[in-house]
């Protein structure tokens, strides 16, 4: 990853999705989050969908594909955006980006539990062991002023229902001859279209109409839900799908950050301390065991056939 352009996206995509959490409790102060997540979903379908038939594309056509791009929008976006903006009602914004980076390693352990993920050795057991704890050490469940609270649950929950859609998604959608735009776009409409179901349920509360709240949801379907997967897909395409997701490190760092700067939130040593664990046990779980190498012998060979 040293070309320039690849690094400003990274850099890119980076601040806003790390941002969202900012974002996130900023539209809560106008928004009830049933409507935060009804807004970033359509603003971010309408983006994608705009580009993907600029670029001479359509959407899906067959029915089993949108059958699992619901499933897939089910867990991937209304479950989570819903809930990390109910459980923002009570917890930092910086908290839930550093409970939202454990999403890789409830992608891994759900798949050893459900058996098509393979161990990869200690190094990789020792991270998610790691990760947990560096979660565990965040919550402080020990503590009467834990984050062990409905609203930090709800993060996690949140966090987990990613895990279910990355792992789904690679179950079902991964080598249909479809695009990730055009499969983004397909998700995005289809949440749209969730979400609105839930709107009277829990989204028909009185709209506190402000600057702010009104800029915060437009950044946050524009910026984090519409031309973040633009980026995301560009990466995918010049790095793999790798390298792009290692964006997954910085999130956390950024939303700690932005919430002290801009929210004057408060930052603990204990936070900081698990935000980190939790940063190594992902790192160990990524690792790639080394393949040993037998040396090759040079010498030159000696026929022995007789002539």
């Amino acid at each position: 990853m040293n070309k320039p352009g690849t690094l400003v996206r990274f850099g890119v995509l980076a601040l806003i999705w790390g941002s969202s959490f900012l974002w996130i409790k900023v539209a809560l102060t106008g928004f009830s989050p049933v409507q935060i997540a009804m807004g970033r979903t359509a603003l971010g379908a309408a983006v994608i969908v705009v580009l993907v038939y600029a670029r001479g594309h359509r959407l899906p056509r067959a029915p089993r594909t949108w059958g699992h791009l619901a499933v897939a929008a089910l867990f991937g976006n209304v479950i989570p955006f819903v809930l990390f903006a109910v459980g923002e009602r009570t917890v930092d914004s910086g908290v839930a980006g550093v409970i939202n980076s454990t999403t890789p390693l409830w992608t891994l352990g759900l798949g050893l539990l459900l058996g098509f993920e393979k161990q990869g050795g200690a190094a990789r057991t020792a991270g998610l062991a790691l990760g947990f704890a560096g979660t565990l050490l965040i919550f402080a469940p020990w503590q009467r002023a834990g984050l062990a609270s409905w609203g930090a649950l709800a993060c996690l929950a949140a966090a987990a229902s990613y895990a279910v859609a990355y792992v789904y998604i690679s179950r079902t959608l991964s080598g249909q001859g479809l695009s990730s735009l055009q499969l983004s776009s397909g998700q995005l409409v289809v949440g749209s279209g969730l979400t609105a179901f839930i709107v009277p349920v829990g989204g028909l509360q009185e709209v506190h109409l402000s600057l702010s709240a009104l800029l915060a949801l437009g950044i946050l379907g524009v910026l984090g839900t519409g031309v973040a997967f633009i980026i995301n897909y560009r990466l995918i395409e010049d790095e793999g799908p790798t390298n792009a997701t290692t964006v997954g490190y910085l999130l956390p760092v950024v939303s700690v950050l932005l919430g002290a700067a801009f929210l004057h939130e408060a930052l603990t040593v204990r936070v900081v301390a698990g935000m980190v664990v939790v940063l190594f046990g992902i790192a160990l779980t990524r690792r790639r065991p080394v393949t040993a190498v037998a040396p090759v012998d040079t010498r030159p060979v000696v026929s022995t056939t007789l002539k």
